[in-house]
C-alpha cells in the first residue's frame, strides 16, 4: 500500500477490540484501535506512521486484530 491502507473487520459479538501494527521483529509500531465496540462492521486506516507520528520505512508489517478470544494476523507491505 502507499500511502494508506484500510483494514475492515466485522464483529459478531460486543467486545473489546485491539488492532496493532508490528514490524517483522515483532516490535509494536502503532495501536490503531483499542476500544469496546458493539456488533457491526468497522474499518480503521493506517497511514504508514508509528505511534510518534514518524513515517516508517518501506517493508513488511503485520497487523493483529484481537477481539474476545479471537486473534487474526495479516501481512501488510508498505511501498514508498
Amino acid at each position: 500500500f502507499n500511502p494508506t491502507t484500510t483494514i475492515r473487520y466485522s464483529l459478531a459479538d460486543n467486545s473489546r477490540v485491539r488492532v496493532e501494527v508490528r514490524n517483522v521483529l515483532g516490535q509494536l509500531v502503532r495501536v490503531l484501535e483499542d476500544s469496546y465496540q458493539s456488533v457491526g462492521v468497522y474499518e480503521t486506516t493506517w497511514d504508514g506512521r508509528d505511534s510518534a507520528g514518524q513515517e516508517v520505512a518501506s517493508g513488511v508489517y503485520f497487523y493483529s486484530l484481537r477481539s474476545n478470544d479471537v486473534v487474526q494476523t495479516r501481512k501488510l507491505v508498505l511501498a514508498r
